[in-house]
């Protein structure tokens, strides 16, 4: 498993939320060696706080999986989950998580650290930051 290729999938993903004048956060969900999800913040397009990238992602593979859990799937995402987003991949019991920059305001690290599934194995720091950057760009623009 490349986790450098998906994430660079997932960072694409978050460049389209930039675009779209989203908090660019991309998400992927890879079963078997296959993309079965791609998405990205849509909480401005939806009005809806709850449209992270991570839950559009999760809803989307589980309707191609034609069910609820994702034990066999790894969700790449650019940036570290909220504690919303954490319990989430909880609830779908995902396999593995893996995710570019820390996120040290907002990440569930910070406030809650077990809420993922016990099984879930994380890894995080890949491509952090090239995803980091893309954050700091989108918000240094922002300001302007």
């Amino acid at each position: 498993m490349d986790n450098t290729f998906y994430m660079k999938q997932a960072l694409a993903e978050a460049r389209k939320a930039a675009a779209r004048g989203e908090v660019p956060v991309g998400a992927i969900v890879v079963c078997k060696d296959r993309i079965i999800a791609r998405a990205h913040n849509l909480t401005e397009t939806l009005t809806d706080v709850t449209a992270h990238a991570e839950m559009q992602a999760i809803t989307a593979a589980a309707s191609a999986l034609g069910g609820k859990y994702l034990d066999e799937c790894t969700l790449y995402v650019t940036v570290e989950p909220c504690v919303m987003c954490a319990g989430a991949i909880a609830w779908a019991q995902t396999g593995r998580l893996v995710f570019g920059a820390d996120d040290e305001k907002r990440g569930y690290r910070r406030y809650a650290p077990q809420a993922l599934h016990p099984k879930t194995v994380v890894v995080k720091g890949v491509m952090a930051d090239e995803c980091a950057d893309l954050m700091k760009e989108f918000f240094r623009e922002k300001r302007r």
